[in-house]
């Protein structure tokens, strides 16, 4: 008996120290840190919480035999961590589509010319893995512009009636209104 209480006691003391870590890396000192990005229009205000990752002198898009940290075609959580997440009070004209007011998930599948970003029903916990398809609300198809420098942490922000995500040297713009 003394030997099992040992035994739990030590997992559990495991479990404490690997939750510790984990609050420790995701929230107190992120590698990647949580940021967010406001718009407001009128009665408009649109919200996204999203991690922003660093460059740290990787190749960011590009081909998986390349070594891409993000490879083409393939999903991408736009960040890091959680899911990026995309708030609206009101209904909102995205990408000239009706997006109801409310909360939601983005993530894309990045391209050299192109990005499909997808706008999801999942909006919190970790997006390792593409979301259950049932839960797309839109899809986007939009172009990629080559930004003349190089940006070293993710950034996504509001220009004008935009949403704009830039990283390394690639921009997509969305228009919003």
């Amino acid at each position: 008996m003394k030997l099992l209480k040992r035994i739990l006691f030590v997992l559990l003391f495991l479990v404490g120290i690997a939750g510790l870590y984990f609050i420790y890396g995701l929230y107190i000192n992120p590698k990647s840190p949580l940021d967010h990005a406001e718009y407001k229009k009128g009665d408009t205000e649109v919200s996204i919480r999203y991690y922003r990752p660093y460059k740290k002198d990787r190749l960011i898009f590009g081909t998986k035999e390349d070594g891409a940290l993000v490879p083409y075609g393939e999903y991408w959580r736009l960040g890091a961590n959680l899911t990026t997440k995309l708030k609206t009070n009101t209904d909102l004209s995205f990408a000239g589509r009706l997006l109801k007011a409310g909360t939601y998930g983005l993530y894309t599948y990045p391209e050299k010319e192109n990005w499909v970003v997808v706008v999801h029903t999942k909006t919190g916990g970790f997006s390792f893995a593409e979301p259950d398809s049932s839960g797309i609300i839109m899809k986007i198809n939009t172009a990629t512009q080559v930004l003349d420098k190089s940006l070293e942490q993710f950034t996504i922000d509001f220009v004008d009636n935009y949403l704009r995500m830039r990283w390394d040297t690639t921009q997509v713009t969305i228009p919003i209104d």
